[in-house]
């Protein structure tokens, strides 16, 4: 029982400690810093937020659909109306509106 607890808590303890060795070898690269700070400021790819997304022939949630916009289809945003935006689904090809709450630019965080 004893030994299981030292084995677990040595465990722990490398796993606490593995940041800090990857941090500071990390911060030795000072030629990476400045692309790392471009990316920060700029916004991310278009996402997913759910499984999948209705695209639509006009902006709204009446309209007929013309298509389904699935979480990893990769796609382009043309333009926005409110909380719509215009889309071309690159794995089919079908282009039409699909409602902002679920399609949105990934977060990047950038730690100092």
């Amino acid at each position: 029982m004893r030994s299981s607890r030292i084995a677990v808590s040595v465990a722990v303890l490398g796993a606490l400690s593995l940041p800090l060795v990857c941090a500071t070898t990390a911060s030795a690269a000072p030629a990476t810093v400045a692309s790392v700070t471009l990316a920060c400021e700029q916004p991310g790819p278009w996402v997913i937020g759910t499984k999948a997304v209705t695209i639509r022939a006009k902006a709204t949630t009446k309209s007929k659909a013309v298509g389904i916009l699935y979480r990893g289809h990769k796609f382009t945003v043309h333009k926005t109306s409110g909380n719509w935006h215009y889309i071309t689904d690159k794995t089919t090809g079908v282009k039409g509106w699909v409602s902002g709450t679920y399609v949105y630019r990934d977060v990047r965080m950038c730690l100092d």
